[in-house]
């Protein structure tokens, strides 16, 4: 007899047992002397984006001092082998710094793999901030990533606003981020500043 509510029970068993050999070789790559302290997590991550794999495997590191560390891998938790995970697993200073509760730059960004960008630091810009709201600012960084993204994963631009917040733009897009229109109508007019904070 086919009862529905068993085969999901075994797909979830299943992906649990994934998660669990994930797990255990995200442990064994963490050092003796701290492997006790790590908490580690394995999702599955659905990604919306077209560039991306559909589904993404999300691995969370975690110490009781706070610090903590994000890595993916654009692949099902089935799919994850020990060659893939060191592809993309942080060495040891970094899982120490975690450890300690730092925040170490990681991953480093690789500026030959790095698209080029419509703005330099400094361009007046608009960003967008809701569905038909845009806000003005300027350009305050390249390449943002917060803490505990996933590795891989920059925005193209931090934006200081006018109003003092600072947000990012998640796209080089100009339906996201766009070049400031000069108040005085004058498109020859240089919409880049020198002093950003």
């Amino acid at each position: 007899m086919f009862l529905p509510g068993n085969n999901q029970k075994e797909k979830e068993a299943e992906k649990r047992r994934h998660y669990d050999r994930v797990e255990a070789l995200v442990n064994e790559q963490i050092p003796n002397d701290i492997r006790a302290d790590a908490q580690i997590t394995v999702t599955e991550v659905q990604c919306g984006d077209p560039q991306c794999a559909p589904i993404d495997t999300s691995i969370v590191v975690m110490f009781s001092s706070g610090g903590r560390g994000m890595l993916g891998l654009p692949m099902e938790s089935k799919d994850v082998n020990l060659e893939e995970l060191k592809e993309v697993f942080p060495p040891d200073d970094i899982l120490r710094a975690w450890h300690r509760g730092e925040d170490p730059d990681w991953p480093g960004l690789d500026d030959e793999t790095m698209p080029q960008l419509r703005f330099e630091i400094g361009t007046l810009v608009e960003c967008r901030i809701g569905p038909t709201d845009w806000a003005p600012g300027k350009v305050a960084q390249l390449w943002y990533r917060e803490p505990g993204w996933p590795q891989g994963s920059w925005a193209p631009y931090k934006i200081r606003l006018d109003d003092g917040r600072d947000i990012f733009a998640p796209g080089d897009l100009d339906q996201i981020i766009r070049r400031r229109v000069d108040p005085s109508n004058n498109p020859a007019a240089d919409t880049t500043e020198t002093n950003v904070d």
